[in-house]
């Protein structure tokens, strides 16, 4: 905490059906206030339909170490590459 504030993270979804993306972080003393920042601050940058905030404290997240223990046991499984996988003609938001 910085003088009391918070840091949260901020994810916007630009239209209904594609995913929030973590465009950045604001600082506010509730999550109400936190959104009223990221709309503020991320909103203005065009279309948003819907913000999440999330307390940075909240996320768990791997670690730089974690590369190769934590993620090599999805290499002996490759049907789950979308190698194999043909996306259909006219399918969009993949």
């Amino acid at each position: 905490m910085e003088n009391g504030l918070r840091l949260w993270e901020v994810f916007v979804q630009s239209r209904t059906g594609k995913p929030h993306e973590h465009v950045g972080s604001v600082r506010a003393s509730h999550a109400e206030m936190a959104l009223q920042h990221a709309r503020d601050v991320y909103a203005r940058r065009g279309p948003v339909v819907s913000i999440w905030v999330v307390p940075t404290e909240a996320i768990y997240a791997t670690q730089p170490g974690d590369e190769g223990p934590f993620f090599d046991p999805a290499d002996t499984k490759p049907y789950r590459h979308p190698l194999f996988y043909k996306v259909p003609h006219g399918v969009k938001n993949i």
